[in-house]
C-alpha cells in the first residue's frame, strides 16, 4: 500500500469522530432531562467517552509505541478539547468551560492509554 494511502486510513477515523465532536458541540438544541443532576451525569460521560474515543483514535493514527508520539496524542486531544470549548462560546446557548477541557483531556489520556496498553500486550496463541 502507497504511503499516502496508509497515512489517510490511518487519520480518516480522527478527521471523522472531530467533525463529529464538532458537530454536536454546534447544536444549540440539545434535548434536556428534568433532573439537573441526571442530565450532568449524563453529558460528563458522553464527553469522556467521545474523548476516550478520540484519544484511541489519536495513538491509532500516530502508531504511539514510544513517549513522544504518546505524549503528541494527548497533546493533540487536549488541543481538541480547548477548541471545541472555546468554539462552544460562540452558539446560541452554549458556553465554553474550563472544567469540560479538563474532563475531556484526561478522557483523551485515558483513550491514549488504552490503545498502548493493548498493543504492548503480547498477542494470544489461537487455539483453533
Amino acid at each position: 500500500m502507497n504511503r499516502w494511502r496508509e497515512t489517510l486510513l490511518r487519520w480518516l477515523p480522527v478527521l471523522a469522530w472531530m467533525g463529529l465532536i464538532y458537530f454536536w458541540s454546534s447544536r444549540p438544541d440539545l434535548p434536556h432531562l428534568d433532573e439537573y443532576w441526571l442530565e450532568m451525569l449524563l453529558r460528563k460521560i458522553a464527553h469522556a467517552m467521545e474523548y476516550a474515543v478520540l484519544g484511541c483514535l489519536l495513538a491509532r493514527a500516530l502508531g504511539a509505541r514510544g513517549w513522544r508520539s504518546t505524549a503528541v496524542a494527548v497533546a493533540l486531544g487536549a488541543l481538541y478539547a480547548a477548541s471545541d470549548e472555546w468554539h462552544q462560546t460562540f452558539v446560541a446557548g452554549r458556553k465554553g468551560n474550563l472544567w469540560d477541557v479538563m474532563l475531556d483531556s484526561a478522557a483523551a489520556l485515558a483513550g491514549v492509554w488504552l490503545y498502548v496498553r493493548r498493543r504492548a500486550r503480547p498477542q494470544e496463541p489461537d487455539l483453533d
